[in-house]
């Protein structure tokens, strides 16, 4: 058997859970550095890890899969199709199993660089009684490129303690894509038969689990990974659930990366663990049907495009307890990686909480706020079925002080009523303060050549508007300087890109490039802003009149643009003082070619002539006085 990695943690905070709860986490794979293997498309990585026996009770289970740049060989680059499966239970002479738990979508990885990692999590609590004892549990990571680019890959699950909120009954498999679709001869309703079922004798309660991402792309449509379209579930004949099978990708919070990471996707985008969707529905005793239809489509295009469709039917007894509720996530405040697109904040605390028991949830009191400030109470009204969600605002604004602060949300009272499991009704996050900044500052706004894209609002932490650049007043490729003044107080600031392009993006070239400083009334840069965004920016700080400004902090804004030529690039720069700027240009293989030095450089740019190296990527690293301060990666045209 290979390495088991286990760890019994008796914690008192989880990301999800921080009430006095006994977790188990069980890391099967632990910075193990996977690779491509280009003659097949796809290669196996195996490993075993001891889970509970099938007596212990386990309220939740979830799977956090982390991808990281290996310290041996560089981030890969493309965005792959992965997929976490349960192969076998009961040890190496065990029961052979084929449950697909998790899909892994890879970002782009080519401007990440050693000591960058990421995080994703999502519940599997419906594999929890295949997830007992000792499990193999494979990661299969495909793709074709070479196997000198990878990742570090660790795949843990955290098991919560406590009795489940329903008693599992059983699983069956339903379908397992690919799915051709669009293929006339072989139309996508073939494999999408109705599958029929008979209700467990105890059981009252039927979820549909489906995995579903498409892939290919006819020349026409863009079917099945751009191009948006509908699918229907339904059960005895009748639809009970339709959706588009899409997914925006613009406000991805992994960005940026190096591909083209902002274009919406056939529900994934690159860098994502995909969220399954469950459908819900009665069980009566008897014979019954589901059933999964795609919205009509052909294609005679040679690129057949897939629906790669997984889905299992799990049958749950009536939830346990009539009136149960769990605070699910903290959104904001929470320094996450993945709610980075929405924190720091200053107002309204953003939470999920999600319906345990058998009776519809329609209030609950919620009891919030930071460590070491007076907690808030407020009261919930909905009407949320038996394991449905809400993602809720309460009142703020948020009380922090500068640094790291804790902050915590405890549920109780759901409909007027004691909870029927008080273990997963309190958590506690971390987060970090807005930042200090001077009362008086200036914008410095670039526009590229679509400003209308653009608008830009400054407010309070009570929501007023203190300050707005309107997008239909802005001219192209031009720079605006505006000098704010602000009472002292936590304010947020929102770049907002109606396009999903953000400021700049290297498949776009058209477009230009935009950039956004903050700088102190010297100059002096105090927040820089990420121009290839997406979707936009957020930034939240805190205006007061005893802000220092600390030079020994160094804090530079670089631009390359385009990030694809045949004759010249363009380096622009912007540092707080005078300073000697090398830049150093390498091949694909890392292989040093040029280094070009300018000498007590401020503000400016520079022209960088390409039209003499051959075809291919290269890297440009920059440096500061000797040090590395980037690296960014262009392309040569012929």
């Amino acid at each position: 058997m290979k390495q088991i990695l286990f760890c019994l943690l008796i914690a008192s905070s989880l990301a999800a859970f921080a009430g006095k709860v006994d977790t188990l986490q069980v890391v099967t794979h632990n910075r193990q550095v996977i690779v491509t293997d280009p003659s097949k498309g796809e290669n196996y990585y195996p490993a075993w890890g001891v889970f509970p026996s099938p007596k212990t009770d386990i309220r939740r289970v979830f799977l956090t899969v982390t991808l990281g740049c290996p310290d041996s060989i560089p981030c890969a680059h493309w965005d792959y199709l992965d997929l976490i499966t349960i192969r076998r239970t009961g040890g190496i002479n065990g029961k052979s199993q084929d449950y697909e738990i998790g899909r892994m979508l890879t970002p782009y990885g080519s401007i990440f660089q050693r000591g960058w990692q990421w995080s994703w999590t999502i519940d599997v609590t419906d594999f929890s009684p295949v997830l007992r004892d000792s499990v193999e549990i494979e990661y299969m990571h495909s793709g074709y490129e070479p196997n000198t680019l990878g990742w570090a890959l660790t795949v843990k699950f955290t098991l919560v303690a406590g009795p489940p909120a329903a008693e599992f009954s059983s699983i069956k498999k339903m379908w397992k894509g690919p799915n051709r679709y669009g293929d006339r001869n072989n139309p996508i309703e073939k494999t999408l038969a109705p599958i029929p079922f008979v209700t467990d004798a105890e059981a009252s309660i039927g979820r549909l689990r489906i995995h579903q991402t498409g892939h290919g792309m006819d020349s026409v449509s863009g079917c099945s990974e751009f191009c948006k379209r509908y699918r229907d579930v339904k059960f005895d004949g009748k639809m009970v659930n339709r959706r588009d099978v899409w997914k925006k990708c613009s406000d991805n919070p992994l960005y940026p990366q190096g591909g083209t990471w902002i274009y919406d996707r056939g529900n994934w985008c690159p860098g994502y663990l995909l969220e399954p969707d469950l459908v819900d529905v009665p069980l009566k005793p008897g014979n019954h049907t589901f059933d999964i239809d795609m919205e009509p489509f052909t294609t005679t295009d040679v690129n057949q495009p897939n629906e790669n469709i997984t889905a299992y039917l799990i049958q749950y007894e009536t939830p346990r307890k009539a009136n149960d509720v769990a605070i699910e996530k903290i959104l904001a405040p929470n320094k996450d990686q993945n709610y980075s697109r929405q924190n720091p904040t200053c107002q309204e605390p953003r939470m999920v909480i999600r319906n345990m028991g058998s009776e519809n949830l329609r209030s609950v009191v919620i009891t919030y706020g930071t460590t070491g400030f007076k907690p808030r109470k407020q009261t919930w009204h909905g009407n949320l079925k038996f394991n449905e969600t809400a993602e809720l605002l309460v009142d703020g604004p948020i009380d922090y002080k500068q640094g790291e602060n804790e902050f915590k949300v405890v549920l109780s009272q759901p409909n007027g009523q004691k909870d029927g499991w008080e273990g997963d009704n309190e958590t506690t996050v971390k987060f970090d303060g807005a930042v200090p900044m001077p009362k008086d500052f200036i914008i410095q706004f670039q526009t590229n050549n679509n400003p209308a894209d653009n608008p830009m609002v400054l407010i309070n932490s009570y929501g007023g508007v203190v300050w707005e650049k309107k997008s239909d007043r802005l001219k192209p490729n031009t720079l605006y300087i505006d000098t704010i003044r602000l009472d002292e107080g936590c304010y947020e600031f929102s770049l907002t890109d109606t396009a999903g392009n953000g400021l700049e993006f290297w498949a776009a070239p058209e477009q230009g490039r935009g950039f956004l400083y903050f700088s102190d009334l010297e100059g002096r840069l105090l927040k820089v802003f990420e121009s290839d965004c997406g979707a936009g920016q957020h930034f939240a700080f805190t205006a007061t009149p005893r802000f220092a400004f600390d030079d020994s902090n160094p804090r530079y804004a670089f631009g390359l643009f385009p990030m694809r030529a045949k004759e010249k690039l363009f380096f622009d720069y912007y540092l707080n003082k005078p300073a000697n700027i090398q830049l150093l240009i390498s091949d694909a293989e890392n292989k040093l070619l040029e280094r070009h030095e300018y000498i007590n450089r401020k503000i400016g740019v520079l022209p960088v002539t390409i039209s003499h190296l051959p075809k291919g990527r290269y890297l440009l690293e920059i440096q500061v006085d000797g040090k590395t301060a980037q690296k960014r990666r262009f392309g040569k045209e012929e």
